[in-house]
């Protein structure tokens, strides 16, 4: 049984085996406790009834007007519990949180390599937005995709337009 929960500070010395992980972008201490002081809401564990963190969710809420968004910073979930669908099940809690905030939409960047997160995002009805060009700064030949998912706001889904032209980094708004 997978249990829900709010991040805390004393997870920051249990998440090692999900973050050591290839595919698993790693953060200094100081950007996590950033996460947990301003959007800890945002920021929540699946647990095993061992303890053992399963996966993490970090976002926050953004924007503003019709840009008003939940952006998820990262989602991981450890090697030995992947396929269980707690990766959907966060982003679920997430797009959640994201409608009671009133968001028009929820974003994400995913490496475009990651083929199998990107079948999991569409699967979960999110869509590539755009392309960002050299999004990863340790390897500066990875691209991302911004993929989006409307909200109920966002009645005439505007949001999800996909773009034609890529952009760079600094031109993510």
């Amino acid at each position: 049984m997978t249990t829900l929960r709010p991040f805390t500070c004393d997870d920051l010395f249990k998440f090692n085996n999900l973050n050591f992980d290839p595919l698993t972008e790693t953060y200094g201490l100081s950007f996590y406790m950033q996460y947990l002081a301003h959007w800890p809401e945002y920021f929540q564990v699946a647990e095993a009834p061992s303890g053992e963190i399963m996966g993490y969710i970090m976002g926050k809420a953004e924007g503003s007007g019709e840009n008003w968004h939940g952006h998820v910073t990262a989602l991981t979930v450890a090697p030995e519990f992947r396929r269980l669908g707690i990766a959907a099940t966060l982003m679920s809690f997430l797009e959640e949180l994201s409608e009671k905030k009133r968001a028009y939409f929820v974003d994400l960047f995913v490496r475009i390599s990651n083929k199998v997160a990107i079948r999991m995002y569409i699967n979960l009805g999110y869509i590539v937005y755009r392309v960002v060009l050299d999004y990863y700064a340790g390897d500066p030949d990875e691209d991302a995709y911004d993929m989006r998912k409307a909200c109920s706001r966002d009645v005439e889904k505007k949001s999800v337009i996909p773009l034609t032209q890529p952009v760079r980094p600094e031109d993510v708004d």
